[in-house]
C-alpha cells in the first residue's frame, strides 16, 4: 500500500507541475497583452491630446488599435444617430481596395443582423460562428466571408456612442474570452478618447466662430473697391490674433488695416479686439494725421492702457491724387506705414507683381519712443494692393523668399479675377503650411473710366 502510495505521488506531481506550468504561462501571456493594450491606449492619447487629430482620425485609429490588440483580420465602428437604434456613420478597417470598390454601392449597414444585435444588447459579445448565430442574417454582395467576431459598445457619459466590432484573427483561431475581455475594457477607454476628440472638434468650431465674429463686414468704399478672408488654423486649440478692417475717414479718405497679435489663445484674440478699436478710434477723431503718427499714437495709448503683447500692423490711407490746378487725374495716392508687418503686394496691369519693401519699424508693444516712418506711392487706374499676415507665407520647410515669391506668382495670375474671388482663391492656395491662421485684405483702384 505505501509502494503504491508513494507511487501514486510520483505520478500526479509531474502532472500537477505541467498544469502549473501551462497557467503560469497564461498568465504571463495575459500579462504581455495587457501590457501591449496599456501601451496602444497610452499611444491612443498620446494621438488625441498631443497630435490634436480629427475626430474622423481618432475612430480609425480606435478600430486599428483595437484590431492590432487581438490581431483581427477586420475591424469597424459604427456610430449610433440621435435616436440610438441606427448608424450615422460606419469605419470599416481591412477591406482591400477590392473589397471596398465592391461594396461601394451598397451603403450604411441598416443595424440588422449581428449588428443590430449589438446595438439592442450593448455588452460584450464574443461569437465563434457568426453563420450559426441566430441573429445572423448574412453578408451583402460582394462582401468578404467572415467568421468569427468580439464586439462592446462604446460609451460616453452613460449613452452608447456606438460599437466596435472585430472579424477573425489573423492566426485562425476564434477569439477567446480574454480578446471579449480585452475589447471590452479597450471599449471603455474609446469612449473617453472620443470625448475628448469631440469636445476639441467643438472647441475649435467655439474658437473660429469666436474669431470670426471679431472680424467686421468691409463697407461700401466706393469708388475703391475692398474684399478680404480668413482662415484659422490647422491645429484645433489655435485662436489667433489677425484681423483686418477697411473704413472710410470723416475727411472721405479711406483707411485699410491688417495686423497680428502675438500669441495663439484667447488672451491674443481679445488683444486683438482692444488694438482694432483703439486704433478706429484714432483714425475717426485724427483724420490728417499720418499713418505713421496714428502708430505712434497706437503704441503709446496700447503701452499705456493695456498689458497687450506685442502686434505687428500696417495701415495705409488712400485718397484721391489730384494735379496742381486740383484736378482729378484719376490716380489715387496710398501713404502707408508698417510696424514690423510683411511687406504690401501691388498688382498693376502689365507689370509683374511687386513687394513694397520698405522702412518696417517696430511692432506695438516694443518701443514707442523709436519714431516711425511714412511711405506714399501713386497708384494707377485698377491697382491691386494686397495686405496679409505671416501666417499666408511661412512654412517651415521653406525660406520667406521662396514663399513670398510662390504669393507674387500666383496673385499675379489671379490678377484679373474679381477682388473677392482673388483673395479667397489666394487664401486657398497660400505657400505657407497652414500652421498659423492667415487673413487678407485687398484693396482696388477704380478702373479708367
Amino acid at each position: 500500500m505505501g509502494g503504491f502510495s508513494v507511487t501514486g505521488g510520483s505520478d500526479r506531481a509531474p502532472r500537477t507541475r505541467l498544469r502549473l506550468g501551462t497557467e503560469l504561462a497564461q498568465i504571463a501571456e495575459q500579462l504581455v497583452v495587457l501590457a501591449r493594450g496599456q501601451n496602444r491606449l497610452h499611444e491612443l492619447y498620446e494621438a488625441v491630446i498631443s497630435r490634436d487629430q480629427d475626430l474622423s482620425e481618432v475612430l480609425e485609429l480606435i478600430v486599428r488599435t483595437a484590431m492590432d490588440l487581438v490581431g483581427a483580420r477586420y475591424g469597424a465602428l459604427g456610430v449610433l444617430d440621435d435616436s440610438g437604434e441606427q448608424l450615422r456613420e460606419f469605419i470599416p478597417v481591412g477591406l482591400s481596395d477590392a473589397q471596398v470598390q465592391a461594396l461601394s454601392g451598397t451603403g450604411l449597414p441598416s443595424g440588422r443582423g449581428l449588428l443590430g444585435y449589438l446595438i439592442a444588447h450593448p455588452e460584450p459579445v464574443r461569437v465563434t460562428d457568426i453563420a450559426a448565430h441566430p441573429a445572423s442574417v448574412g453578408f451583402p454582395t460582394g462582401h468578404p466571408p467572415m467568421h468569427c467576431m468580439v464586439g462592446a459598445a462604446v460609451s460616453i457619459r452613460g449613452r452608447v456612442y456606438g460599437n466596435l466590432y472585430l472579424c477573425d484573427r489573423e492566426d485562425g483561431r476564434p477569439f477567446d474570452a480574454h480578446d471579449e475581455a480585452m475589447i471590452a475594457s479597450f471599449a471603455e477607454a474609446a469612449g473617453l478618447a472620443i470625448d475628448d476628440a469631440a469636445l476639441m472638434r467643438q472647441t475649435r468650431t467655439d474658437a473660429e466662430h469666436f474669431q470670426r465674429m471679431l472680424l467686421p463686414r468691409l463697407p461700401d468704399l466706393h469708388p475703391l473697391a475692398s474684399a478680404a478672408a480668413y482662415r484659422p488654423a490647422a491645429s484645433p486649440r489655435h485662436i489667433g490674433g489677425d484681423w483686418y478692417d477697411a473704413v472710410r475717414l470723416p475727411d472721405g479718405t479711406v483707411a485699410a488695416v491688417i495686423g497680428d497679435v502675438v500669441g495663439h489663445d484667447l488672451q491674443a484674440a481679445a488683444a486683438m479686439a482692444q488694438t482694432r478699436n483703439m486704433l478706429l478710434a484714432l483714425l475717426h477723431y485724427a483724420p490728417a494725421e499720418s499713418t505713421a503718427e496714428i502708430l505712434t499714437a497706437l503704441d503709446h495709448t496700447v503701452e499705456d492702457l493695456t498689458a497687450n503683447p506685442v502686434t505687428t500692423i500696417c495701415l495705409a490711407r488712400f485718397e484721391p491724387e489730384r494735379s496742381p490746378d486740383g484736378v482729378d487725374a484719376g490716380l489715387f495716392r496710398m501713404g502707408w506705414s508698417t510696424a514690423g508687418h510683411p511687406p504690401l503686394l501691388l498688382l498693376t496691369a502689365g507689370a509683374s507683381p511687386r513687394f513694397l519693401f520698405a522702412q518696417p519699424d517696430l511692432p506695438l508693444g516694443v518701443d514707442s519712443a523709436i519714431r516711425r516712418h511714412e511711405h506714399t506711392r501713386s497708384l494707377p487706374p485698377g491697382a491691386t494692393v494686397i495686405f496679409y499676415t505671416d501666417g499666408v507665407t511661412e512654412h517651415p520647410g521653406r525660406s520667406i523668399e521662396q514663399t513670398m515669391a510662390r504669393l507674387a506668382e500666383r496673385a499675379g495670375r489671379l490678377e484679373h479675377l474679381p477682388l473677392q474671388e482673388l483673395v479667397e482663391t489666394l487664401a486657398d492656395q497660400h505657400p505657407s503650411d497652414g500652421h498659423d491662421d492667415m487673413a487678407l485684405l485687398a484693396i482696388r483702384t477704380p478702373p479708367h473710366g
